[in-house]
């Protein structure tokens, strides 16, 4: 079998769920170290916030990215498939 073209929206809203959900550990992570410190500098601020706020923010953002990504990758697939002549898979 033999992958000659790749569908481009298909492949966008995955890649779009995957790097989402790699903007959800990099926010968790974002909002831990903003947490602690803002826990060593005895304050409760801007830092502290932003972290939160990174949970919410990131994985809109690496969702987004991740989407266009899935496009362009596509797209350049298609792309180098049509002089190629694709990807060779050995399925059972």
């Amino acid at each position: 079998m033999i992958v000659k073209r790749v569908g481009m929206l298909s492949l966008a809203k995955i890649m779009a769920v995957i790097y989402a959900g790699v903007g959800v550990l990099a926010g968790i992570l974002v909002a831990l170290v903003s947490s602690m410190g803002s826990a060593i500098q005895q304050e409760s601020g801007f830092g502290m916030g932003f972290g939160f706020g990174a949970i919410i923010l990131f994985p809109i953002l690496y969702g987004v990215l991740g989407f266009i990504g899935g496009i362009i990758s596509a797209w350049l697939y298609n792309l180098a498939a049509g002089f190629m002549g694709g990807v060779e898979l050995d399925l059972q």
